[in-house]
């Protein structure tokens, strides 16, 4: 086998992907002295971690970094090509060398976001009975794509995009680099290609050093100029930036052509999405609060539409459940709009952080101690279902927001009816207090008529 012609199809940056903590750059929030992953290898105690930033940030690096570095057995997942047999198999080796070696194994799953529920699962009693030590690497945040029980036994490590001193630093050093980099070819580099290069990396290493080695292919003398970078770009394959303006533009006309109930644009949209290979579950996830924002109570459906589509996806994945979202896309296009839910809550969030906390009522206080009984907790609560048409007129706000409105229906979908309803609920509690009142006077001139027949006895 010839080893040279191996390693010349090696990308750039796989060859220049630092081996030890003093060889990686930025993220020093993390890295640096005193800091989390410093004290792990200081304490030589190792703990499973989720690696969450953006792409090109080093988050596979830093995991191949800590299992070199504990001299653990390392085994490398993507969580885009394994699937449940694979992940049980390698739990089984696992288990099984930890019984023989005590030792863990570290196992790495890039873009751990993409495994489903059940795979996740799988995981979960190895990492509690120490039998692995799990990496995860994810673009996403891992709050909405990690399952809570995972979630919980893991320490997540936010990195940052890569600062432009930062990349300067890792171009010079890939440059002047005899044995990995570009060393051997003695190139220099023209400050404004260095800029543009930067510039197009947004933070993303491995995306500037994909362009630093095209442009050093290009180059016809020693020096790199802003044309041969040109030349690189646009030779690069383009990628849909889950970071970048575009990512933003595509979901945003999304929401907007759903919410001017458009159909077809709104498909349309959906699937320039999914073509540029944006995750599904984000767009999932963007469905279920549209549901919530913008169609609301008119038609309280499609809340649970949302939902389903969200985990039919994660059940059966691409391109099936890809149909799932288009589902729901078109009911949520067509189905009546409105957003009073989302500006009640508004207005009620806007209460609460413009003024201070109003204490709760003694009223509607549980009495759960003969203290707080005592105290008046639960004093004069009046239990809705001892009344007529279960409900009564006893106030539930603070005293100081007494009569505030916030929720005001439409006259779309659902809303007609809700309307009705509080209505109805008004006029029973209309009436329910105008009997209080008149039995209250009625009892008031029946003790002046007490009080006056006692003392003309007397």
């Amino acid at each position: 086998m010839d080893t040279k012609s191996d390693e010349k199809h090696v990308p750039l940056a796989e060859k220049m992907r630092p081996k030890s903590l003093d060889k990686f750059y930025g993220q020093e929030h993390i890295i640096g002295e005193g800091k989390i992953l410093s004290q792990l290898i200081k304490s030589e105690h190792l703990v499973s971690i989720i690696f969450w930033g953006p792409p090109g940030s080093g988050k596979t690096t830093l995991g191949y970094i800590l299992a070199e570095h504990f001299d653990f057995p390392c085994m490398f997942f993507s969580a885009v090509l394994s699937g449940i047999k694979e992940v049980k198999q390698v739990m089984a080796r696992a288990e099984s060398h930890k019984k023989i070696y005590k030792q863990p194994t570290v196992i790495f799953i890039d873009e751990i976001h993409r495994f489903n529920k059940a795979q996740q699962g799988a995981f979960l009693p190895y990492v509690e009975k120490g039998d692995i030590i799990l990496f995860g690497s994810t673009t996403e945040n891992p709050s909405f794509e990690v399952i809570a029980p995972l979630l919980s036994r893991m320490k997540v490590l936010v990195l940052n995009p890569l600062s432009n001193d930062t990349l300067t630093r890792i171009i010079k050093e890939t440059l002047s680099n005899d044995e990995n980099g570009l060393g051997q070819l003695h190139l220099k580099l023209e400050s404004q290609a260095l800029q543009m290069i930067i510039d197009y990396a947004n933070g993303d290493a491995r995306r500037s050093l994909n362009t630093l080695e095209i442009s050093a292919s290009l180059v016809k003398g020693k020096k790199i100029t802003t044309q041969d970078v040109k030349e690189a770009l646009q030779k690069r394959i383009l990628l849909y930036d889950k970071k970048g303006e575009e990512h933003f533009n595509l979901i945003s006309a999304l929401h907007k052509s759903l919410r001017n109930s458009d159909v077809d644009a709104s498909l349309y949209w959906l699937a320039r999405m999914i073509a540029a290979g944006e995750d599904p579950l984000y767009i999932a996830r963007r469905l279920v609060r549209f549901a919530s924002e913008d169609i609301g109570l008119a038609d309280p459906q499609a809340l649970s539409i949302a939902l389903n589509a969200k985990e039919a996806y994660d059940f059966i994945g691409s391109p099936e459940g890809d149909l799932a979202l288009a589902e729901a896309v078109i009911y949520m296009a067509s189905a009546p709009k409105s957003n009073r839910a989302y500006v009640a809550f508004g207005k009620a969030m806007k209460d609460v952080e413009s003024s201070p906390f109003e204490p709760v009522p003694l009223h509607l206080r549980n009495p759960t101690t003969q203290l707080m009984k005592d105290v008046g907790y639960g004093k004069d609560y009046a239990y809705a279902h001892d009344f007529a048409f279960s409900t009564t007129d006893m106030e539930t706000f603070p005293k100081k927001l007494k009569g505030r409105k916030y929720y005001e229906p439409g006259n779309l979908g659902l809303e007609k009816d809700i309307q009705k309803r509080i209505d109805w609920w008004n006029s029973i509690k209309t009436r329910v207090k105008t009997e209080k009142r008149a039995q209250e006077n009625r009892d008031v001139k029946k003790q002046k008529v007490n009080h006056r027949e006692k003392k003309e006895a007397e």
